[in-house]
This record gives structure tokens, C-alpha cells and sequence, in this order.
């Protein structure tokens, strides 16, 4: 084989591994199949919780909550005089639908400062800190993912306004989320040990 040849293959299969990764998982039903799709999610998820308290099921129902798992998500575009697309609602991007002065401000705080908001291992890291800080300013349980996902939408300041009152719409998301984060729980209970013996080169 040729070297030229041999270097067209290796950037094809990078280019292949790159397509696998960020790509949504087929099932978003089930956090089992989530983490047996994604090898590494798993890995990264058990990072975040243990670095900030937060649980996995948690921050994985924000995930799909926010972007359905899609790298590169972004607000759909405002409509000018309902034809014409306009801006976007929010600069907000990435799994976690984080916007950029809240990034910015996570990875000034977590010391994280080369994170990227398309990256699966960064966003749910933030998504963890940020749970941590309602946590911290307005003492929300880490466990409360219903008031954990009005404090995540609105922002402390809002919560602690009650902005949310006046936004049925966004309790009803918030009840679902929290159904959601309890039936990922009682999934990777049934699964999980699975993935704590899975090693980057398969089983062993």
C-alpha cells in the first residue's frame, strides 16, 4: 500500500469515527441504549456526576429535553411577517443548549476554559456545574429536576422572581423532563453495571 494511500484511509476512518460520535443516538427513549450506542457517554456522564453531584439521569433528560442529542443544535429561526426566516430566538447552541454568556461564565468558573458546546463530554459537564450553582444560590435539592429545569431555563434570577409562573407552557416542560429523569433512573439501574466494566478497547 502506498503511503499516500494509507493516509487517505486513516483520514477516512477519522472522518467516519467523527460522523459516529456526533450523530443523535438512533433510540432517546431509553438511557441504556443511549449509552450503548455512544461508547464514552457513559464514561463522560459518570465524570460529570461525580465531579458535581448531579445525577446521570438528571442531566440526560435536560439533554434530550434541550436538543434531542444534536451536536450542533440551535433555535429554530424567527419568521418575518411568517414567510421570511429571521433571526434566531437565542444565540443558544450545542447538546445543552447553553447560550454564550453562560458558557463563558461555566468555563471561567470550572476552569474548563477549552470546552466546546458541541462536544458531548463538555456540555454534560456543564450541564452538571450548572445544577450545582441553582444548587448553591437557590438551594434547589440535586435531585429536584423539576425545579432544577425552571431554574436551567429561566436562570436563577428568574426562578427566584417566579418568572415561570406566568409561563404554564414551561411548568408543563418541566413536569415532563422530571418524568423523564425518573424513568432514565430506573432504566440505568437496570443497566449500569453493564458499563462500569467496559474499558476503551471493549470488555475485559
Amino acid at each position: 500500500m502506498s503511503l499516500r494511500r494509507g493516509v487517505v484511509l486513516v483520514f477516512g476512518f477519522i472522518l467516519m469515527v467523527a460522523g459516529c460520535t456526533t450523530s443523535p443516538p438512533d433510540k432517546l427513549d431509553n438511557i441504556c441504549d443511549i449509552f450503548r450506542e455512544k461508547d464514552g457517554w457513559y464514561a463522560d456522564a459518570k465524570d460529570a456526576r461525580e465531579r458535581w453531584g448531579a445525577p446521570i439521569s438528571i442531566m440526560m433528560a435536560f439533554m434530550h429535553q434541550e436538543s434531542r442529542f444534536v451536536a450542533g443544535a440551535k433555535p429554530p429561526r424567527t419568521k418575518i411577517w411568517g414567510i421570511i426566516p429571521g433571526p434566531r430566538a437565542s444565540d443558544a447552541y450545542g447538546y445543552s443548549q447553553a447560550k454564550n454568556d453562560t458558557w463563558d461564565w461555566y468555563k471561567r468558573k470550572s476552569g474548563n476554559h477549552g470546552a466546546d458546546r458541541d462536544k458531548f463530554e463538555d456540555a454534560i459537564d456543564f450541564v452538571g456545574w450548572y445544577n450545582q450553582t441553582t444548587h448553591q444560590i437557590n438551594g434547589i435539592a440535586k435531585d429536584d429536576a423539576f425545579r432544577l429545569y425552571l431554574n436551567y431555563h429561566e436562570g436563577h434570577g428568574g426562578y427566584k422572581r417566579g418568572t415561570y409562573r406566568s409561563k404554564p407552557w414551561l411548568v408543563e416542560v418541566a413536569k415532563k423532563v422530571d418524568r423523564r429523569a425518573s424513568t432514565y433512573n430506573r432504566q440505568l439501574a437496570s443497566c449500569q453495571d453493564e458499563f462500569k466494566k467496559k474499558g476503551w478497547f471493549g470488555w475485559f
